[in-house]
């Protein structure tokens, strides 16, 4: 082989070997998002320090250390006779070896912890990204169906006939690829089309020491729950076993490409070692010709997009820094195609004005409703709050984020078209004493669950990581159905995959809503946003705002309100009157999970992912609280106060509650 060929092998082995690390996402090793059954088997205990005890620990802590294995399947013995453990390690099919190890390692401290001195154990973390599994009796090559645990998405399906038999259609034609898995992987995702152009996304697994008829029949058993007692008429569930996992859902895609592509070849085990140099030879030569084929075809077909039509508009206004938005230009929209729309922005369509700009009701002449956000050409921050969320637009899809449906950019004209919500935001109900009787608790759980999901893809499931940082009743608005939408994301920000935090030194945002890491010292992550969703829940439970609760002539913060009667066993207290009592261990759960969420310590906080399962499913133990941060500021009649230039100060938004439709939202017009 010659010099050249050598050194660009060379080149992109280390460029493929980037692009891996680069990929890789850190598991978040807490004990918040976790399933786990303890001696379901009755296997009894084992004595601390015991030689049972010590084998257990030699072999969880062999088991994660194990690199040459790269297929996510971990299955060992260790120790002799009574004291022998046996363990099983399964990874899902698109978790990387590297995040597959770092999960596992995280579920070996949960399993140990929350099963001390259990003989048998098995857990499952991170939405099933990996399980873990132990027991003194042996455990391989058999296939168990218990215990089991099953959970569904809130929503309810349309045309049920229809989508039902398109989602069993999808399972079995999965479950027939992944039975056909060998001794490493039996994996298999994909998705299909359904009822009202939705995309139905599926993905079954089974462990790979099953024959593949064991595995079939699992997946049968798993799929048989749907109408049962799993997910009937929902557009998403999922049914969770030992020996095989099988979930499905509508609303968004929650896996990613396969972790390990097992060789077109019939064997059913692993590859032994020592074999001829021939095999070396041939995959020496095969890998370099595979990856420059991949490199040429990703160039080609970079330049065939670059090719088609595009709009690109240069901003040079102050806050832009001579930065340029390059959009599809099937997202532009004619100026004067909204101002027919609009009436001239006239003011008998304006909805509402924020900070940044006022909100008009549209019709399209196709008839179709839209919500105009024209920003202010006074407003260089209006500047940055366009570019910010036309930057997102291509990025995120989720159907608890309001869609953007386009923009425009004519002269020193600022505008964002949404889609028209007409139920107006969730402050316009929830802090009105009439109006608030239409929130009855089924609702208010709705707009928990559907918040906590829309912002669940938003720091974990889109392409990108985000954090909002301006989450707050005024910013959720409500479909025909009550359905909560995720809106203005003018003050989003982008992290890389494995970035963890940022700092700033302006602070943005509402007062009440923030994080103390924030409103003090600039800091925000994904749990500034789970601090806001908690003010949030506890807002959704009590009827209040966060801003203050009256007691004759002293006013109450929320925080402190909430933490001082679940303290002192009077959680009944929170709770907003109007309320039907019949869903107490409920309201009682949402109030435990706030607490958690507005946690003064950012690593007491959940994760989104948790508190999602932590509603999901009512045998998920919770942590118990601590005192939480609390605003002391009760002397001010604060509702909405922006908080400019790291705090020095404070501008009211100019946002009426009974007005705050569609102020800026975000979200991708086409599936990602």
């Amino acid at each position: 082989m010659s010099v050249f060929a050598l050194r660009l092998l060379s080149f992109l082995c280390c460029l493929l070997s980037i692009i891996i690390f680069i990929s890789q996402v850190s598991a978040d090793n807490t004990t918040q998002n976790y399933h786990y059954f303890c001696n379901f088997n009755n296997r009894g205990n084992y004595t601390p320090n015991s030689s049972y005890h010590t084998n257990l620990n030699t072999l969880l802590s062999t088991l994660i250390s194990d690199t040459q294995i790269n297929y996510g399947f971990y299955n060992f013995s260790f120790g002799q006779s009574t004291d022998k453990v046996n363990a099983i390690g399964l990874c899902r099919g698109d978790v990387k070896p590297d995040e597959c190890r770092s999960c596992l390692n995280g579920s070996r401290a949960n399993l140990t912890q929350l099963c001390p001195d259990q003989k048998e154990a098995i857990g499952w973390y991170e939405d099933e990204k990996c399980m873990l599994r132990y027991s003194d009796r042996s455990i391989f090559n058999l296939e168990e169906t218990g215990p089991a645990y099953y959970a569904n998405n809130m929503k309810n399906a349309t045309d049920l006939n229809q989508f039902n038999e398109d989602v069993r259609t999808l399972l079995d034609s999965l479950k027939s690829t992944a039975a056909l898995g060998d001794s490493r992987f039996k994996y298999a995702a994909g998705n299909k089309s359904g009822p009202d152009d939705q995309v139905i996304y599926g993905l079954v697994q089974c462990t790979p020491d099953l024959s593949g008829s064991q595995c079939d029949d699992c997946l049968v058993q798993s799929i048989a729950r749907i109408p049962i007692d799993c997910c009937k008429d929902k557009i998403g569930g999922r049914v969770v076993r030992p020996s095989c996992f099988m979930r499905f859902e509508t609303s968004f895609l929650f896996y990613g490409p396969a972790a390990y592509v097992p060789p077109s070849s019939n064997t059913t085990n692993p590859p032994s070692k020592g074999k001829s140099n021939t095999a070396t030879i041939a995959i020496a030569i095969a890998v370099p010709v595979v990856v420059v084929t991949v490199v040429v075809f990703i160039f080609i077909c970079i330049c065939l997009r670059a090719s088609k039509s595009r709009t690109k508009f240069e901003i040079q206004q102050e806050g832009y820094d001579d930065d340029e938005i390059d959009i599809s230009e099937s997202l532009q929209f004619d100026f004067n195609t909204i101002r027919d729309a609009t009436n001239d922005f006239s003011d008998s369509n304006k909805l509402g004005q924020g900070g940044f700009g006022t909100v008009y009701k549209g019709r399209l002449s196709n008839g179709k409703e839209i919500a105009v956000k024209r920003l202010s050409m006074q407003s260089s921050q209006g500047d940055v709050e366009f570019k910010n969320e036309v930057l997102l637009v291509a990025k995120l899809q989720h159907r608890n984020l309001v869609r953007l449906l386009g923009f425009c950019l004519e002269g020193r004209e600022r505008l964002l078209v949404y889609e028209y919500v007409p139920n107006k935001s969730l402050d316009y109900f929830l802090f009105d004493r009439t109006k608030r009787a239409q929130l009855d608790w089924e609702k208010r759980y709705k707009i928990i669950v559907g918040a906590a999901r829309g912002i669940l893809y938003l720091h974990e499931d889109s392409q990108l990581r985000v954090i909002h940082r301006d989450l707050k009743a005024s910013n959720i608005l409500l479909d025909e159905e009550m359905n909560p939408k995720i809106s203005d994301f003018g003050l989003a920000r982008m992290f890389i995959v494995d970035q963890t935090h940022a700092d700033t030194s302006r602070i943005v945002g509402t007062y009440g809503y923030m994080a103390p890491e924030y409103a003090m010292h600039g800091q925000f992550s994904m749990k500034s946003d789970v601090f806001s969703f908690g003010v949030l829940v506890l807002e959704l439970v009590s009827g209040q705002r966060n801003t203050g609760i009256q007691h004759g002539e002293s006013i109450e913060d929320l925080l402190s309100f909430a933490w001082r009667n679940w303290k002192d066993g009077r959680a009944a207290n929170i709770v907003d009157p109007t309320l039907n009592s019949s869903s107490q261990n409920e309201i009682m759960r949402c109030i435990h999970i706030g607490l958690l969420c507005v946690q003064e310590n950012l690593a007491a906080r959940p994760t989104m992912a948790s508190v999602v399962l932590g509603l999901n499913s009512h045998s998920v133990t919770l942590a118990v609280p601590s005192e939480p941060a609390f605003y002391v500021d009760n002397t001010a009649n604060l509702e909405d106060i922006q908080l400019l230039d790291s705090g020095a100060t404070r501008s009211s938004e100019q946002t009426t509650t009974q007005d705050s439709v569609n102020e800026a939202s975000i979200t991708e017009l086409y599936p990602r």
